[in-house]
């Protein structure tokens, strides 16, 4: 005879179970298995980028660190790295992971659609720099072949990213990484800004706070165990050796020589210059916005009025009449007078063009 409580139990969990399939239908149940499976492609292809990236940088992944990224325990990376190493994307040698040719591919695939999307956020929407990174790995896992063809048209095939970081070609080739870092320059030395690192987030906010962009002119002034003392894009910046090992360099050409500029925002009411270009700082949606207005070099642009409150300022543009705030006037770069132009020579403070 059977246990009276036992058949209780027994229909207690029939009858929830019923419910929960009338309550949720056959839909909902398999787009929370395609859930499921979608994050643990997700997690395998995270998984991929750290090796990858920790052999790019010349160090070893290993379960600890793969533990550390995923925010996964030691006991659950273990299972995944034996799944990964059956489906021949990575081998176990002693206490570190390595790729095969395959995980690389589908590393560098990943690696490839990151870079891109960071490219298409920076030239075509309104994200901030802060954001790039993190929006650019929201987005990543979701990328049909058809997206990335669209990116790639819209952005121009580049050969690196916003930060400089190079992106992978389709075959999966990677540009050469340039330059070195600016830690190790000497003093009295010019160079251009051609990799700005994006991690760690504490380092690399402290460096979009200093404004420090890719393609800037800089010059090593002063150098201590304590600071490093620059001039970047006219304008002198302190830091820790620290923070400028995430900045890479290459030296600046001198056959190109380096004119002084000044900054719009410097215009009296009723004085006019010639435009030299746009601050490597202006990125995005406002960069576009500038060009559309008719920024481009050998532009004439003349402060026409202040508001009352001294900002923003009616520029004449081409004949149409533009109101710049401040800070936007700041990013664009116009001839210096004369007079300015004599003051500035010698002068470490002197504005100069990145």
């Amino acid at each position: 005879m059977l246990n009276p409580l036992f058949v209780l139990v027994s229909v207690a969990i029939v009858i929830a179970t019923i419910s929960i399939l009338v309550w949720w239908n056959i839909g909902d149940i398999s787009r929370f298995i395609r859930a499921l499976r979608q994050n643990e492609r997700m997690i395998v292809e995270d998984a991929l980028k750290h090796l990858y990236d920790c052999e790019y940088h010349r160090s070893h992944g290993t379960v600890q660190s793969l533990a550390g990224v995923l925010e996964m325990s030691n006991s659950r990376v273990v299972e995944l790295t034996a799944r990964l190493e059956a489906m021949g994307l990575l081998r176990c040698e002693e206490a570190s992971l390595r790729l095969t040719d395959e995980g690389r591919k589908a590393a560098l695939r990943m690696i490839r659609i990151h870079r891109l999307w960071e490219t298409y956020l920076a030239d075509r929407t309104g994200f901030s720099e802060a954001q790039w990174h993190n929006e650019a790995d929201r987005r990543e896992h979701h990328t049909s072949p058809d997206d990335v063809e669209q990116m790639v048209r819209v952005t121009g095939n580049p050969r690196f990213d916003p930060h400089g970081d190079p992106i992978p070609t389709p075959e999966g080739e990677v540009p050469e990484q340039r330059g070195a870092p600016l830690s190790d320059q000497s003093v009295g030395s010019a160079h251009t800004i051609v990799h700005v690192e994006d991690e760690p987030e504490a380092i690399y906010a402290q460096l979009r706070a200093e404004g420090i962009r890719v393609n800037q002119s800089v010059s090593v002034i002063e150098k201590s165990p304590e600071h490093i003392c620059l001039e970047i894009d006219g304008q002198q910046h302190r830091m820790a050796p620290v923070v400028a090992a995430n900045v890479w360099v290459v030296p600046r050409s001198t056959d190109v020589p380096i004119r002084p500029v000044d900054r719009l925002s410097s215009l009296q009411v009723g004085e006019s210059r010639k435009v030299l270009g746009i601050s490597p700082r202006c990125q995005g949606i406002q960069r576009r916005r500038f060009l559309d207005l008719g920024l481009v070099p050998g532009t004439e642009v003349t402060s026409v009025m202040k508001s009352p409150a001294g900002d923003p300022t009616g520029y004449r543009i081409r004949g149409a009449l533009i109101a710049l705030r401040r800070e936007q006037a700041e990013m664009i770069h116009v001839e210096l007078t004369t007079s300015n132009l004599g003051n500035s020579s010698g002068n470490r403070n002197g504005r100069m063009s990145p």
